[in-house]
């Protein structure tokens, strides 16, 4: 039997297998994050809407792209990104406070 320990490109491969696997899992983690988020969004649409109050909140949402931007900072992520991350989440919550308005 051949060790893979010394055959770089099986050695390779194993790593690359390891880290799709971890990739995968940390993929289903952020689909149910996502899921979990927008069902509280849903009723935070549904609350607004209830009672008047417009699908949007700029002043919420600047908070929260600063927050989530220091957040990626502190977690070596880069913060543009975790703005345009955050910009394209909180569209798909505006249109969804639209749609029950509506």
């Amino acid at each position: 039997m051949h060790d893979t320990t010394e055959d770089p490109i099986a050695r390779a491969q194993t790593l690359l297998a390891q880290h799709r696997a971890s990739i995968d899992r940390l993929d289903a983690i952020l689909v149910f994050t996502l899921a979990e988020r927008f069902k509280h969004t849903q009723e935070v649409g549904v609350l607004k809407a209830h009672h008047a109050l417009p699908p949007s909140d700029p002043a919420r949402e600047a908070t929260q792209i600063a927050r989530l931007k220091e957040l990626a900072v502190q977690a070596d992520l880069d913060p543009d990104f975790a703005e345009k991350f955050l910009n394209f989440v909180i569209q798909e919550v505006i249109k969804h406070h639209e749609r029950h308005q509506a």
